[in-house]
């Protein structure tokens, strides 16, 4: 059985495999497209409207229990190119 978690963004529970795994390193976000990288992750679902919604709401900050602003360059360039798809 596949794990559950919950989207940082849309806060619905869903199958893991559904999701993209986020972690910080350093004060930038980065995504653990394997899902195997050490560290606190944030789960959000790979659409524009869950990703603008966690940067957003600035729940990847919270999610990831770090402190101070994230840069959020490499999701948002992932949500560009999925709006340009």
């Amino acid at each position: 059985m596949d794990a559950v978690r919950t989207c940082v963004g849309c806060r619905t529970r869903a199958p893991r495999t559904d999701l993209l795994r986020v972690i910080a390193v350093g004060s930038r976000l980065v995504t653990d497209d394997r899902a195997s990288m050490p560290g606190r992750g944030a789960w959000v679902h790979e659409t524009p409207e869950c990703m603008d919604a966690a940067i957003r709401r600035r729940a990847f900050v919270r999610a990831l229990r770090v402190s101070g602003p994230l840069d959020t360059q490499t999701i948002e360039k992932r949500l560009l190119a999925m709006d340009t798809k």
